[in-house]
Protein backbone atom coordinates (compact mmCIF):
# COMPACT_ATOMS: atom_id res chain seq x y z
CA UNK A 1 0.00 0.00 0.00
CA UNK A 2 1.43 3.34 -1.01
CA UNK A 3 1.68 6.31 1.32
CA UNK A 4 -1.04 8.12 -0.64
CA UNK A 5 -3.36 5.12 -0.38
CA UNK A 6 -2.66 4.80 3.34
CA UNK A 7 -3.35 8.49 3.84
CA UNK A 8 -6.62 8.22 1.96
CA UNK A 9 -7.64 5.21 4.02
CA UNK A 10 -6.88 6.98 7.27
CA UNK A 11 -8.86 10.06 6.21
CA UNK A 12 -11.98 7.88 6.07
CA UNK A 13 -11.09 5.39 8.80
CA UNK A 14 -10.16 7.79 11.59
CA UNK A 15 -13.50 9.66 11.71
CA UNK A 16 -15.32 6.31 11.61
CA UNK A 17 -13.13 5.00 14.44
CA UNK A 18 -13.74 8.16 16.46
CA UNK A 19 -17.49 7.89 15.99
CA UNK A 20 -17.38 4.22 17.02
CA UNK A 21 -15.37 4.98 20.16
CA UNK A 22 -17.74 7.80 21.13
CA UNK A 23 -20.72 5.48 20.60
CA UNK A 24 -19.14 2.80 22.80
CA UNK A 25 -18.38 5.38 25.48
CA UNK A 26 -21.93 6.76 25.46
CA UNK A 27 -23.34 3.24 25.57
CA UNK A 28 -21.17 2.34 28.59
CA UNK A 29 -22.17 5.54 30.39
CA UNK A 30 -25.84 4.86 29.61
CA UNK A 31 -25.61 1.33 30.95
CA UNK A 32 -23.71 2.45 34.05
CA UNK A 33 -26.52 4.88 34.86
CA UNK A 34 -29.11 2.15 34.31
CA UNK A 35 -27.26 -0.31 36.55
CA UNK A 36 -27.06 2.33 39.29
CA UNK A 37 -30.83 2.89 39.05
CA UNK A 38 -31.51 -0.84 39.15
CA UNK A 39 -29.33 -1.26 42.27
CA UNK A 40 -31.09 1.64 43.98
CA UNK A 41 -34.54 0.34 43.10
CA UNK A 42 -33.64 -3.20 44.23
CA UNK A 43 -32.25 -1.99 47.56
CA UNK A 44 -35.46 -0.02 48.17
CA UNK A 45 -37.65 -3.02 47.28
CA UNK A 46 -39.42 -1.07 44.51
CA UNK A 47 -39.17 -3.70 41.78
CA UNK A 48 -42.88 -4.21 41.10
CA UNK A 49 -44.81 -1.94 38.66
CA UNK A 50 -48.17 -0.63 39.84
CA UNK A 51 -50.31 -1.76 36.90
CA UNK A 52 -49.98 -1.64 33.12
CA UNK A 53 -46.29 -1.75 32.17
CA UNK A 54 -43.94 -2.73 29.33
CA UNK A 55 -42.28 -6.11 28.87
CA UNK A 56 -39.35 -5.92 26.45
CA UNK A 57 -38.32 -8.91 24.34
CA UNK A 58 -34.48 -8.89 24.34
CA UNK A 59 -34.38 -11.09 21.23
CA UNK A 60 -36.25 -8.45 19.24
CA UNK A 61 -34.95 -5.26 20.89
CA UNK A 62 -32.40 -3.41 18.75
CA UNK A 63 -31.31 -1.00 21.51
CA UNK A 64 -32.25 2.09 19.51
CA UNK A 65 -33.20 4.04 22.64
CA UNK A 66 -36.46 5.32 21.12
CA UNK A 67 -38.45 3.82 24.01
CA UNK A 68 -36.33 5.57 26.64
CA UNK A 69 -36.58 8.88 24.77
CA UNK A 70 -40.38 8.56 24.67
CA UNK A 71 -40.73 7.76 28.38
CA UNK A 72 -41.24 10.98 30.38
CA UNK A 73 -40.80 9.02 33.64
CA UNK A 74 -37.24 7.85 32.81
CA UNK A 75 -38.34 4.31 33.66
CA UNK A 76 -36.45 2.65 30.78
CA UNK A 77 -32.78 1.73 31.05
CA UNK A 78 -30.27 -0.45 29.18
CA UNK A 79 -28.34 -3.58 30.06
CA UNK A 80 -26.18 -5.41 27.55
CA UNK A 81 -27.31 -3.10 24.80
CA UNK A 82 -30.97 -4.03 25.33
CA UNK A 83 -33.75 -1.94 26.86
CA UNK A 84 -35.13 -2.94 30.28
CA UNK A 85 -37.72 -1.57 32.68
CA UNK A 86 -35.10 -0.26 35.09
CA UNK A 87 -37.40 1.68 37.43
CA UNK A 88 -40.77 -0.13 37.56
CA UNK A 89 -42.23 1.88 40.43
CA UNK A 90 -42.38 5.13 38.42
CA UNK A 91 -44.00 3.54 35.35
CA UNK A 92 -47.61 4.66 34.98
CA UNK A 93 -48.53 2.62 31.92
CA UNK A 94 -49.12 5.34 29.33
CA UNK A 95 -47.59 3.06 26.66
CA UNK A 96 -45.50 5.70 24.87
CA UNK A 97 -42.52 3.33 24.90
CA UNK A 98 -44.39 0.61 23.02
CA UNK A 99 -45.59 3.05 20.39
CA UNK A 100 -42.08 4.45 19.89
CA UNK A 101 -40.32 1.09 19.48
CA UNK A 102 -39.23 0.74 15.82
CA UNK A 103 -39.17 -3.09 15.94
CA UNK A 104 -42.28 -3.83 18.07
CA UNK A 105 -40.24 -5.40 20.84
CA UNK A 106 -42.48 -4.08 23.63
CA UNK A 107 -45.74 -5.56 24.92
CA UNK A 108 -47.94 -3.90 27.55
CA UNK A 109 -49.08 -6.25 30.30
CA UNK A 110 -51.07 -6.16 33.54
CA UNK A 111 -49.43 -7.32 36.75
CA UNK A 112 -46.50 -9.65 37.32
CA UNK A 113 -46.02 -13.19 38.63
CA UNK A 114 -45.62 -11.78 42.15
CA UNK A 115 -48.16 -8.98 42.04
CA UNK A 116 -51.55 -9.39 40.42
CA UNK A 117 -53.71 -6.53 39.17
CA UNK A 118 -57.50 -6.57 39.48
CA UNK A 119 -59.21 -5.75 36.19
CA UNK A 120 -63.03 -5.64 35.84
CA UNK A 121 -64.50 -7.76 33.07
CA UNK A 122 -66.20 -5.74 30.33
CA UNK A 123 -67.84 -6.59 27.03
CA UNK A 124 -66.75 -5.10 23.68
CA UNK A 125 -69.32 -2.32 24.20
CA UNK A 126 -67.72 -1.54 27.63
CA UNK A 127 -70.70 -2.85 29.58
CA UNK A 128 -69.91 -5.01 32.61
CA UNK A 129 -71.75 -8.20 33.52
CA UNK A 130 -74.20 -5.92 35.38
CA UNK A 131 -76.58 -4.59 32.74
CA UNK A 132 -76.44 -0.80 32.55
CA UNK A 133 -73.10 -0.46 34.34
CA UNK A 134 -70.23 0.54 32.03
CA UNK A 135 -66.48 1.02 32.58
CA UNK A 136 -64.01 2.98 30.44
CA UNK A 137 -60.47 4.27 30.82
CA UNK A 138 -57.91 3.60 33.53
CA UNK A 139 -60.18 1.58 35.83
CA UNK A 140 -60.56 -0.94 33.03
CA UNK A 141 -56.78 -1.09 32.70
CA UNK A 142 -56.29 1.47 29.92
CA UNK A 143 -53.82 4.13 31.04
CA UNK A 144 -53.16 5.59 27.59
CA UNK A 145 -54.82 9.00 27.41
CA UNK A 146 -55.81 8.79 23.76
CA UNK A 147 -57.33 5.33 24.11
CA UNK A 148 -59.06 6.26 27.38
CA UNK A 149 -60.78 9.15 25.60
CA UNK A 150 -61.74 6.85 22.74
CA UNK A 151 -63.19 4.32 25.18
CA UNK A 152 -65.23 7.05 26.88
CA UNK A 153 -66.75 8.04 23.52
CA UNK A 154 -67.58 4.48 22.50
CA UNK A 155 -68.99 3.56 25.90
CA UNK A 156 -71.34 6.55 25.74
CA UNK A 157 -72.43 5.56 22.25
CA UNK A 158 -73.47 2.20 23.72
CA UNK A 159 -75.25 3.93 26.59
CA UNK A 160 -77.15 6.15 24.14
CA UNK A 161 -78.83 3.01 22.78
CA UNK A 162 -80.31 2.27 26.23
CA UNK A 163 -82.57 5.33 26.43
CA UNK A 164 -85.92 4.92 28.04
CA UNK A 165 -87.19 3.89 31.45
CA UNK A 166 -88.49 6.01 34.30
CA UNK A 167 -85.17 7.45 35.54
CA UNK A 168 -84.84 11.25 35.20
CA UNK A 169 -81.23 10.89 33.97
CA UNK A 170 -79.92 8.83 31.08
CA UNK A 171 -76.49 8.42 32.68
CA UNK A 172 -74.28 9.34 35.60
CA UNK A 173 -70.62 9.68 34.59
CA UNK A 174 -68.19 9.13 37.47
CA UNK A 175 -64.80 10.74 36.85
CA UNK A 176 -63.56 13.75 34.88
CA UNK A 177 -60.38 12.38 33.40
CA UNK A 178 -59.89 11.79 29.65
CA UNK A 179 -62.46 8.97 29.53
CA UNK A 180 -65.08 10.83 31.58
CA UNK A 181 -64.68 14.12 29.72
CA UNK A 182 -64.84 12.43 26.31
CA UNK A 183 -67.93 10.56 27.48
CA UNK A 184 -69.49 13.84 28.64
CA UNK A 185 -68.88 15.38 25.20
CA UNK A 186 -70.56 12.38 23.61
CA UNK A 187 -73.50 12.72 25.99
CA UNK A 188 -73.93 16.34 24.87
CA UNK A 189 -73.66 15.32 21.22
CA UNK A 190 -76.26 12.55 21.71
CA UNK A 191 -78.52 14.94 23.66
CA UNK A 192 -78.52 12.70 26.72
CA UNK A 193 -79.57 13.83 30.17
CA UNK A 194 -76.37 13.36 32.15
CA UNK A 195 -74.48 14.30 35.31
CA UNK A 196 -70.67 14.14 35.59
CA UNK A 197 -69.16 14.00 39.07
CA UNK A 198 -65.48 14.26 40.07
CA UNK A 199 -64.11 13.78 43.57
CA UNK A 200 -61.20 16.14 42.92
CA UNK A 201 -61.67 19.91 42.76
CA UNK A 202 -60.07 20.10 39.30
CA UNK A 203 -60.53 18.19 36.08
CA UNK A 204 -57.97 15.84 34.58
CA UNK A 205 -58.42 12.72 36.73
CA UNK A 206 -55.16 10.85 37.30
CA UNK A 207 -53.34 13.39 35.10
CA UNK A 208 -53.44 15.77 38.06
CA UNK A 209 -51.14 13.44 39.97
CA UNK A 210 -48.47 13.21 37.28
CA UNK A 211 -45.36 15.11 38.47
CA UNK A 212 -43.66 14.64 35.14
CA UNK A 213 -42.46 17.06 32.51
CA UNK A 214 -44.61 15.93 29.64
CA UNK A 215 -47.29 13.45 28.69
CA UNK A 216 -46.75 11.60 25.44
CA UNK A 217 -49.77 11.39 23.18
CA UNK A 218 -48.83 8.90 20.48
CA UNK A 219 -51.47 10.04 17.98
CA UNK A 220 -54.17 12.68 17.59
CA UNK A 221 -57.45 12.03 19.38
CA UNK A 222 -60.86 12.72 17.81
CA UNK A 223 -63.45 14.12 20.22
CA UNK A 224 -67.18 14.69 19.71
CA UNK A 225 -68.10 18.31 18.94
CA UNK A 226 -64.43 19.36 19.23
CA UNK A 227 -63.10 17.28 16.32
CA UNK A 228 -59.50 16.10 15.94
CA UNK A 229 -57.13 17.30 18.66
CA UNK A 230 -53.47 17.23 17.65
CA UNK A 231 -51.50 16.40 20.80
CA UNK A 232 -48.40 14.43 19.85
CA UNK A 233 -46.41 15.74 22.82
CA UNK A 234 -48.14 17.91 25.35
CA UNK A 235 -47.31 18.85 28.93
CA UNK A 236 -49.57 18.09 31.85
CA UNK A 237 -50.41 21.77 32.23
CA UNK A 238 -51.15 22.19 28.51
CA UNK A 239 -53.42 19.16 28.52
CA UNK A 240 -55.43 20.39 31.50
CA UNK A 241 -55.64 23.83 29.88
CA UNK A 242 -56.94 22.18 26.71
CA UNK A 243 -59.69 20.36 28.60
CA UNK A 244 -60.63 23.55 30.48
CA UNK A 245 -61.00 25.31 27.13
CA UNK A 246 -63.20 22.50 25.83
CA UNK A 247 -65.40 22.66 28.94
CA UNK A 248 -65.87 26.41 28.54
CA UNK A 249 -66.50 26.28 24.80
CA UNK A 250 -68.96 23.38 24.89
CA UNK A 251 -70.53 24.24 28.22
CA UNK A 252 -69.76 20.93 29.91
CA UNK A 253 -70.95 20.85 33.48
CA UNK A 254 -68.88 18.85 35.95
CA UNK A 255 -69.75 18.67 39.64
CA UNK A 256 -66.33 18.92 41.27
CA UNK A 257 -65.54 17.93 44.84
CA UNK A 258 -68.31 15.32 44.78
CA UNK A 259 -67.39 11.69 45.49
CA UNK A 260 -69.45 8.62 44.63
CA UNK A 261 -70.16 6.51 47.71
CA UNK A 262 -72.43 3.77 46.40
CA UNK A 263 -74.49 2.34 43.56
CA UNK A 264 -77.69 0.36 44.03
CA UNK A 265 -80.21 -1.00 41.47
CA UNK A 266 -83.57 0.74 41.55
CA UNK A 267 -85.50 -2.41 40.65
CA UNK A 268 -86.66 -0.90 37.36
CA UNK A 269 -83.57 -1.42 35.23
CA UNK A 270 -81.80 1.71 36.47
CA UNK A 271 -79.57 2.76 39.36
CA UNK A 272 -79.45 5.04 42.38
CA UNK A 273 -76.02 6.68 42.66
CA UNK A 274 -75.20 7.97 46.14
CA UNK A 275 -72.61 10.75 46.37
CA UNK A 276 -71.31 12.96 49.15
CA UNK A 277 -73.96 15.55 48.16
CA UNK A 278 -77.07 13.80 46.86
CA UNK A 279 -78.63 10.77 45.20
CA UNK A 280 -78.95 10.54 41.40
CA UNK A 281 -81.43 8.28 39.60
CA UNK A 282 -80.16 7.17 36.19
CA UNK A 283 -80.84 4.58 33.54
CA UNK A 284 -77.08 3.83 33.15
CA UNK A 285 -73.80 4.51 34.98
CA UNK A 286 -70.35 4.97 33.42
CA UNK A 287 -67.43 4.46 35.77
CA UNK A 288 -64.50 6.44 34.34
CA UNK A 289 -62.44 6.29 37.50
CA UNK A 290 -58.69 6.22 37.93
CA UNK A 291 -56.91 3.33 39.60
CA UNK A 292 -55.58 5.55 42.38
CA UNK A 293 -58.97 5.34 44.01
CA UNK A 294 -60.20 7.59 46.78
CA UNK A 295 -57.51 9.18 48.97
CA UNK A 296 -57.13 7.27 52.22
CA UNK A 297 -58.29 9.40 55.15
CA UNK A 298 -56.74 9.66 58.60
CA UNK A 299 -60.03 9.47 60.46
CA UNK A 300 -58.89 12.26 62.79
CA UNK A 301 -61.16 14.99 64.19
CA UNK A 302 -60.91 18.15 62.08
CA UNK A 303 -59.91 16.34 58.89
CA UNK A 304 -62.82 18.01 57.09
CA UNK A 305 -61.17 21.46 57.42
CA UNK A 306 -60.33 23.13 54.11
CA UNK A 307 -56.63 23.26 54.95
CA UNK A 308 -56.39 19.45 54.67
CA UNK A 309 -55.42 18.23 51.18
CA UNK A 310 -54.33 14.90 49.70
CA UNK A 311 -52.02 15.92 46.88
CA UNK A 312 -49.41 18.59 46.28
CA UNK A 313 -50.01 20.68 43.17
CA UNK A 314 -48.25 23.98 43.75
CA UNK A 315 -45.52 24.09 46.45
CA UNK A 316 -45.23 27.87 46.11
CA UNK A 317 -48.69 28.40 47.59
CA UNK A 318 -47.32 27.14 50.95
CA UNK A 319 -44.36 29.51 50.99
CA UNK A 320 -43.93 30.97 54.47
CA UNK A 321 -46.50 28.56 55.97
CA UNK A 322 -46.38 25.88 58.63
CA UNK A 323 -47.15 22.59 56.86
CA UNK A 324 -47.66 19.09 58.26
CA UNK A 325 -47.00 16.21 55.84
CA UNK A 326 -48.37 12.82 56.91
CA UNK A 327 -47.01 9.57 55.46
CA UNK A 328 -43.96 7.36 55.16
CA UNK A 329 -43.73 6.51 51.46
CA UNK A 330 -41.81 8.13 48.64
CA UNK A 331 -44.69 10.48 47.81
CA UNK A 332 -44.71 11.83 51.38
CA UNK A 333 -40.93 12.23 51.51
CA UNK A 334 -40.77 13.93 48.11
CA UNK A 335 -43.61 16.31 49.04
CA UNK A 336 -41.99 17.22 52.37
CA UNK A 337 -38.59 17.80 50.72
CA UNK A 338 -40.14 19.95 47.99
CA UNK A 339 -42.05 22.05 50.52
CA UNK A 340 -38.95 22.46 52.68
CA UNK A 341 -37.18 24.05 49.72
CA UNK A 342 -39.71 26.89 49.66
CA UNK A 343 -38.40 30.00 51.48
CA UNK A 344 -39.79 30.45 54.97
CA UNK A 345 -41.80 27.22 54.96
CA UNK A 346 -41.86 25.30 58.24
CA UNK A 347 -42.31 21.59 57.44
CA UNK A 348 -43.07 18.75 59.85
CA UNK A 349 -43.15 15.17 58.54
CA UNK A 350 -45.19 12.76 60.65
CA UNK A 351 -44.99 8.97 60.22
CA UNK A 352 -46.42 6.28 62.44
CA UNK A 353 -43.56 3.81 61.87
CA UNK A 354 -40.24 3.55 63.67
CA UNK A 355 -38.33 4.05 60.42
CA UNK A 356 -38.93 4.68 56.73
CA UNK A 357 -39.00 1.31 54.99
CA UNK A 358 -39.62 0.91 51.27
CA UNK A 359 -38.40 4.29 50.06
CA UNK A 360 -35.77 5.25 47.50
CA UNK A 361 -32.30 5.70 49.01
CA UNK A 362 -32.03 9.05 47.24
CA UNK A 363 -35.17 10.33 49.00
CA UNK A 364 -33.94 8.99 52.34
CA UNK A 365 -30.64 10.85 51.91
CA UNK A 366 -32.31 14.11 50.88
CA UNK A 367 -34.66 13.84 53.87
CA UNK A 368 -31.76 13.34 56.26
CA UNK A 369 -29.99 16.38 54.77
CA UNK A 370 -33.11 18.55 55.11
CA UNK A 371 -33.59 17.46 58.73
CA UNK A 372 -29.90 18.00 59.56
CA UNK A 373 -29.96 21.55 58.22
CA UNK A 374 -33.10 22.39 60.18
CA UNK A 375 -35.30 22.84 57.10
CA UNK A 376 -37.59 20.05 58.27
CA UNK A 377 -38.64 18.30 61.45
CA UNK A 378 -39.20 14.54 61.25
CA UNK A 379 -41.45 12.90 63.86
CA UNK A 380 -41.40 9.09 63.74
CA UNK A 381 -43.86 6.97 65.75
CA UNK A 382 -46.37 9.80 65.59
CA UNK A 383 -50.01 10.01 64.53
CA UNK A 384 -52.47 12.87 64.04
CA UNK A 385 -54.76 13.07 67.07
CA UNK A 386 -56.64 16.24 66.10
CA UNK A 387 -56.60 18.96 63.45
CA UNK A 388 -57.51 22.49 64.52
CA UNK A 389 -57.87 25.68 62.43
CA UNK A 390 -54.46 27.04 63.49
CA UNK A 391 -52.82 23.99 65.09
CA UNK A 392 -52.49 20.21 64.94
CA UNK A 393 -52.26 17.81 67.85
CA UNK A 394 -49.92 14.87 67.34
CA UNK A 395 -49.60 11.80 69.49
CA UNK A 396 -45.84 11.27 69.71
CA UNK A 397 -45.18 7.87 71.28
CA UNK A 398 -46.82 8.19 74.71
CA UNK A 399 -47.38 11.95 74.79
CA UNK A 400 -49.29 14.60 72.86
CA UNK A 401 -47.79 17.73 71.33
CA UNK A 402 -49.59 20.73 69.85
CA UNK A 403 -47.87 22.64 67.03
CA UNK A 404 -48.78 25.69 64.95
CA UNK A 405 -50.11 24.73 61.53
CA UNK A 406 -51.51 26.35 58.38
CA UNK A 407 -51.92 23.29 56.14
CA UNK A 408 -51.98 19.49 56.30
CA UNK A 409 -50.92 17.29 53.37
CA UNK A 410 -51.94 13.63 53.73
CA UNK A 411 -49.93 11.17 51.61
CA UNK A 412 -51.43 7.91 52.83
CA UNK A 413 -52.21 6.31 49.48
CA UNK A 414 -55.60 5.55 48.01
CA UNK A 415 -58.39 3.04 48.46
CA UNK A 416 -59.02 1.21 45.19
CA UNK A 417 -62.64 0.90 44.04
CA UNK A 418 -62.41 -2.91 43.72
CA UNK A 419 -64.58 -3.59 46.82
CA UNK A 420 -67.25 -1.24 45.43
CA UNK A 421 -67.20 -3.01 42.07
CA UNK A 422 -67.63 -6.39 43.71
CA UNK A 423 -70.36 -5.07 45.98
CA UNK A 424 -72.54 -4.09 43.02
CA UNK A 425 -71.86 -7.44 41.36
CA UNK A 426 -69.21 -6.52 38.79
CA UNK A 427 -66.93 -9.46 38.03
CA UNK A 428 -63.21 -8.80 38.53
CA UNK A 429 -60.26 -10.94 37.45
CA UNK A 430 -56.72 -10.79 38.77
CA UNK A 431 -54.07 -10.72 36.05
CA UNK A 432 -50.47 -11.80 36.53
CA UNK A 433 -48.36 -10.53 33.65
CA UNK A 434 -51.06 -10.88 30.99
CA UNK A 435 -51.17 -8.79 27.84
CA UNK A 436 -53.44 -5.74 27.73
Amino acid sequence: MSFAELTGYLIYALPLLLITLLHIRKRREREARSEAVIREVTEAGLTEPASLHPVIDPLVCCGSGACAAACPEDAIGFVGGKAVLANPSVCIGHGACAAACPVQAISLVFGTEKRGVDIPLVKPNFETNVEGLFIAGELGGMGLIRKSADQGCRAMQSIAKRRGGSAPLDVVIVGAGPAGLAASLTAVEKRLKYVTIEQEHDLGGSILHFPRRKIAMTAPVRLPIVGKAHMNEISKEELISFWNGVMKRVGLKVRFGERMEGITPDGKGGFMVQTTREVYHARSVLLALGRRGTPRKLGSPGEDLEKVVYRLLDPEQYRGSAVLVVGGGDSALEAAITLAEEPGTNVVLSYRGEAFGRVKPKNRKRLEEAAATGRMRVLLESTVAKIEPKHVVLKLKEREIRIANDAVLVCAGGELPTPLLKKVGIMVETRHGEAA
